[in-house]
């Protein structure tokens, strides 16, 4: 039990790739990288690897899927010194509890990668995981053109949303286990938007390459293993300024919602408002209180029926300190949420655009933390480190090009800017008085970047 526990206290910093390769020799292609946690199929499952990785320093997971029979696949994952158990798929919460009993007598790490409706949110689990995810990237329509979100800017597939919501519920890693498309030969470019779509608001996608790239990485193809090193310099990135995972929203806009209102869910009402780059703080229901709204300037109470009389009391204290509420139209109710179901149904995207153009309308121009100029293929996060500063902007490139001449306008004022991304070295901008705040320029964005304001 002791040594589960120092496992657990390790999986914080745990770089997790699904590896599709039994060989200890491809163990090699990990030099140079962050990568220390590989997810292996049944197929792959060798007590051999399994004592190379761990001379390496590597942990070792062996994935166990539904359909198969979790209790016997575990006690055959401690058999061959697996560090820990994947339980990915929707398993029954009995078959499950058996399953992690097992583990537990092996010493074995569980991660638990459910159904969206599945996770179980109030878990102690050292990871919270799930294999539904959205493929991040600019969503194209039949004819090849961008689908356009409610702002007019083209429409980004994005888990943002549901992560935040997830963020604020839970100390746990956030690990994101989608897979490519099936059968689809994925560009550079969106893997490095699939790594930063999560690690821009706390949580980790588990690379997972596609058949064509694991083929050609395998027999040393020189621009796959190129794509591979770049794919670990982003990694890598993350992983460095790990201390932006323990930032928390910047002021801006607090959306109040629980799973029954959809925050389990892509495309739902944090995805809408993103789109703007109004800075958003998720605010479960059940964590709503005065110190977690504090600080931001107006909120939006997606569900008020759900809310209790001590609840309704913070939202007047929050109004009559001046912030602006908009709640939900009377009678409005987000229909009810299916099991399994990851993202809201096309049918109803229709009905959160009541919502949407409220916020819209108390929006307006106002600058609830930043404003963004040229940033149309791309998605913000504002936040701030425990005390206040310094004041982090995350900056994600979703389109397959770099895009140039980003503006920022702060609403308080800075003295210091410092712009870091995963291909070049730091560089100091300058920050100019904008109105009441400051201003900045930003010359080049390829797929990530992150300006640190002081």
């Amino acid at each position: 039990m002791l040594l589960a526990l120092l496992l657990a206290a390790a999986a914080a910093d745990w770089v997790p790739v699904r590896w599709p390769w039994s060989d200890p020799g491809t163990l090699e292609l990990l030099a140079g990288t962050p990568v220390n946690c590989l997810l292996l199929e049944r197929p792959a499952w060798s007590a051999q690897f399994n004592r190379e990785a761990r001379n390496a320093g590597v942990a070792t997971l062996g994935v166990i899927r539904e359909g198969t029979d979790p209790v016997a696949a575990t006690g055959e994952a401690a058999e061959l010194k697996f560090t820990g158990v994947v339980y990915e798929g929707d398993f029954s919460r009995a078959a499950l509890d058996e399953a992690r009993r097992a583990a537990a007598r092996a010493d074995l790490i569980v991660v638990e990668l459910l159904p969206r409706t599945s996770m179980r949110l109030e878990s102690t689990d050292a990871v919270l995981g799930t294999f539904q995810g959205v493929w991040p990237g600019i969503n194209l329509a039949d004819d090849g053109s961008a689908k356009a979100a409610p702002t007019g800017s083209p429409w980004i597939d994005t888990n943002t949303g549901f992560l935040r919501f997830l963020r604020a519920m839970t100390e746990a890693e956030l690990w994101l286990g989608n897979l490519p498309p099936a059968g689809a030969v994925i560009p550079l470019s969106r893997y490095l938007q699939a790594i930063a779509d999560a690690a821009m608001v706390g949580g980790r996608w588990i690379v997972a390459l596609d058949g064509d790239f694991a083929a050609r990485l395998a027999r040393g193809d020189a621009e796959a293993l190129e794509q591979w090193r770049r794919i670990g310099r982003h990694l890598a990135y993350w992983q460095e300024h790990r201390k932006w995972r323990h930032c928390r929203p910047y002021r801006g806009l607090a959306v109040i919602h629980d799973v029954s209102s959809g925050a389990l869910l892509s495309n739902g009402i944090l995805d809408m408002v993103s789109a703007r780059h109004t800075p958003l703080r998720s605010i479960p229901i059940r964590r709503l209180s005065d110190e977690a709204i504090a600080g931001a300037k107006m909120a939006v109470s997606v569900d008020p029926a759900a809310l209790g009389p001590e609840q309704k009391e913070i939202l007047r204290r929050f109004t009559r300190s001046g912030a602006s509420l908009l709640s939900a139209p009377p009678g409005w109710k987000f229909p009810e949420i299916r099991p399994g179901q990851m993202m809201v149904d096309k049918s109803e995207v229709a009905r959160l655009d009541d919502i949407w153009r409220g916020v819209n309308s108390m929006v307006g121009r106002e600058n609830l933390g930043v404003r963004l100029f040229n940033v149309s293929s791309m998605r913000s996060e504002l936040v701030a480190a425990p005390g206040g500063r310094p004041v982090v902007l995350h900056l994600v490139n979703y389109a397959d090009y770099p895009v140039e001449h980003v503006t920022v306008h702060l609403l308080d004022k800075f003295e210091k800017a410092r712009l870091f991304d995963p291909d070049t070295p730091p560089k100091t901008l300058d920050v100019y008085p904008h109105g009441d705040g400051s201003g900045v320029d930003i010359d080049l964005v390829r797929s990530v970047a992150t300006l640190m304001l002081e």
